[in-house]
């Protein structure tokens, strides 16, 4: 049971910081009062995923060194702060997107090292609260705008996200040295286990490190892109603004399944295995989008393959980096590899904004989502776990710092 609390502390903390996947609930009223376009509303969002994803390098070392709570801290105080504020591309976008870097990079060392034996489970169950956090914001967010207007909602939300985020900060921590899990590790994520600890510097100079960040930001692209545009793509093919928003719920809960079972599914069919699967998943239903299926229950169901094949790579290519290089410097070494969703969140949004501007619809920019969701597949197909190819610079695996 002892164990099991870390995970309590860091899905609390995540169903916080997962907020940011609401975004698109604000971007209709935004667009209402200050008359921006949409390529300036998803600008908000692009600031927070690159400030999201530049501090993460920096937290993740952070918290090799000093632990998990610091930085769990730190992503309360900057998230909920930053939502009780109003100046949105500072607030939001910079303010939010920075709490979301050093908040993050807490839960999944923590869920790595207490569970070696069920790695992939554990941090999707971490995870799956960023990516269930969503659910409950997106309907919750909809109805506050509708009673007391965005700047109102966003200091409520605010003062909620500092709560639940000092709650995680209390729970999360790393178990104590020498710690080993109670039953072994299942055979197939054993195989591709690393028994060394390696250096990020070493890390970043591997072919594989480097297939995994193509794929990883190339597959990315297409969930960064719905979230961005998620109620205004469902309000531009006839929904209502409730059918709309509900799509969030949908979203949701397809992002954290994926995060959290095939996470667990990791575990016994292998990382690239469910990699590669999800990513040709992601390819399918881009494609489905692009032909401009306007059927609210067709919509309502590729909307959640869509988020379960994104939430999946969120989870499994961090259980993956703990296993190719170790765990002893995995908060700075997934914070390497996290830049590539950080590109993705530039790249995505852009092209749907841009797409949209020149078209009046979001075909085009669907089926370029699909096309770089194939080039990921073959990216993974380079991958190799590091058992298969010679390391450099290893360190023995420790259970803990």
């Amino acid at each position: 049971m002892k164990r099991w609390l870390p995970i309590v502390g860091g899905v609390s903390l995540n169903l916080a910081l997962g907020s940011l996947y609401a975004w698109s609930v604000f971007v209709l009223p935004l667009e209402k009062e200050f008359g921006w376009n949409r390529a300036q509303t998803s600008w908000v969002y692009t600031i927070a995923i690159v400030c999201f994803a530049a501090t993460f390098i920096l937290a993740g070392k952070l918290q090799d060194a000093k632990g998990p709570r610091i930085c769990a801290f730190l992503g309360a105080l900057l998230v909920g702060g930053g939502f009780a504020l109003t100046f949105l591309y500072v607030a939001f976008g910079v303010i939010v997107g920075v709490g979301n870097g050093f908040g993050y990079s807490a839960p999944t060392p923590v869920a790595s090292k207490w569970f070696p034996d069920r790695r992939g489970l554990a941090v999707g169950l971490m995870v799956g609260g960023y990516g269930a956090g969503s659910a409950i914001i997106g309907p919750l967010a909809t109805k506050l705008i509708l009673t007391y207007g965005w700047r109102t909602t966003f200091q409520i939300l605010g003062a909620t996200f500092f709560v639940m985020g000092l709650i995680g900060t209390a729970l999360l921590k790393n178990p104590p040295a020498g710690y080993k899990a109670p039953a072994a590790a299942p055979a197939v994520a054993a195989k591709a286990r690393a028994l060394l600890d390696m250096r990020t510097r070493d890390m970043m100079a591997t072919p594989t490190f480097a297939a995994l960040w193509i794929a990883y930001c190339l597959g990315t692209t297409a969930g960064q892109m719905m979230i961005s545009q998620l109620v205004p793509f469902m309000r531009s093919v006839g929904l209502t603004p409730e059918a709309a928003a509900f799509a969030i719920t949908i979203a949701a809960f397809g992002n954290a399944g994926g995060r959290i079972l095939s996470g667990a599914l990791s575990d016994s069919l292998g990382r690239l295995t469910t990699l590669k699967v999800m990513v040709v998943g992601s390819l399918l239903v881009m494609s489905a989008l692009g032909m401009g299926i306007s059927q609210i229950l067709a919509l309502y169901a590729l909307v959640a393959a869509g988020y379960w094949c994104y939430g999946t790579q969120l989870s499994v290519f961090a259980s993956t980096t703990a296993d190719f290089y170790g765990t002893r410097y995995l908060g700075m070494n997934y914070g390497a590899l996290f830049t590539a969703w950080g590109v993705a969140g530039i790249v995505g949004p852009f092209i749907a904004a841009r797409v949209y501007q020149a078209t009046g619809s979001y075909s085009y920019a669907f089926y370029g989502a699909a096309g770089l969701a194939f080039i990921a597949f073959v990216s993974l197909s380079f991958a190799r776990p590091p058992l298969a190819t010679p390391a450099p610079a290893l360190e023995p695996a420790t259970a803990t710092r």
